[in-house]
């Protein structure tokens, strides 16, 4: 079975241009019309030779996503279900404000992280997205807007450092200026802790945004709610976390979900407040989302 294009970083994309016989500058061409220009065919990228473009439709199928679904808020946010080829499905969401439009995108379909308070936990997990289904979502949301995406954030479904090396592959084109040109501080990937992953991303070069998903200062409490994440356990967090500011300069961000009687009493902020001591790091405080039949508010 061939393997689609959206599989490819752009080293991949150098390698497949010159097994066919052509100069290097074409990986870059093939790479600002799937993600500059998000056209649909080959047959649309037409400064490519005919024979490059008969070669990749023969060898490395491109295959379209699209939006099966879209709802859109009170506030101008716009939440999408969209489609790939194999008919697996990913929420994405947009998030407009004044100039900016901000594309939380997934990582995967579906989730084995299994957060207790998480709709997609619940749902398991479903395979990998690409390199180029990451980019779909970002690309498909600029249209549906008319408006150059700003900010991107990797909060959707799935844990990005379980698929690392499609995230980067994908945070690569985000930020390079031929493709969507999004500043690396405004591309942010969020985990549920995964240490191996953050040693990783502490050692890219560019300046790209990390937030990890801590919703509990206190060992017990953590586990119970986030039971795909108890093997990296809070002392190693931290450990790795004071690591990352102290190798990149840069300040991770906490998120916090709320959750009535489980993790927002004093106890668990007091524990909360003494866990960032000694960090560089921002916490941000979320309203907990409604889940149909769960116990969490």
């Amino acid at each position: 079975m061939n393997q689609s294009i959206k599989s490819y970083d752009i080293e991949g994309l150098t390698n497949i241009v010159a097994d066919a016989g052509q100069p290097s500058f074409r990986s870059r061409q093939i790479c600002e019309w799937l993600y500059g220009r998000g056209v649909r065919s080959y047959a649309e990228m037409t400064n490519l030779p005919k024979t490059l473009r008969e070669f990749l439709t023969e060898r490395y199928p491109l295959y379209p996503a699209h939006i099966i679904d879209r709802q859109i808020s009170s506030d101008g946010t716009r939440k999408y279900l969209i489609g790939f080829e194999d008919g697996v499905n990913v929420e994405t969401v947009g998030i407009p404000a004044e100039n900016r439009l901000t594309v939380c995108f997934s990582t995967q379909a579906g989730c084995a992280m299994r957060c207790s308070f998480c709709a997609t936990g619940q749902g398991g997990f479903t395979r990998n997205l690409l390199v180029g289904e990451i980019l779909d979502q970002v690309q498909l949301v600029a249209e549906d807007f008319g408006q150059r995406v700003s900010n991107v954030v990797g909060m959707g479904q799935g844990e990005p450092f379980a698929n690392y090396d499609a995230t980067l592959g994908a945070l690569h084109f985000l930020n390079d200026p031929r493709c969507l040109g999004i500043g690396a501080r405004h591309i942010t990937v969020s985990t549920c802790g995964i240490i191996p992953g953050i040693e990783r991303f502490a050692g890219e070069p560019e300046q790209f945004t990390l937030a990890v998903s801590l919703h509990s200062a206190i060992q017990t409490t953590r586990d119970a709610i986030m039971p795909g994440a108890s093997s990296f356990p809070l002392d190693r967090l931290k450990a790795a976390l004071v690591s990352y500011a102290d190798q990149t300069g840069r300040r991770p961000t906490f998120e916090y979900v709320l959750i009535d009687g489980v993790n927002d009493d004093d106890e668990h902020l007091d524990a909360l407040v003494d866990y960032c001591s000694g960090m560089l790091v921002h916490v941000n405080l979320i309203p907990l989302n409604d889940i149909p039949g769960s116990r969490y508010t």
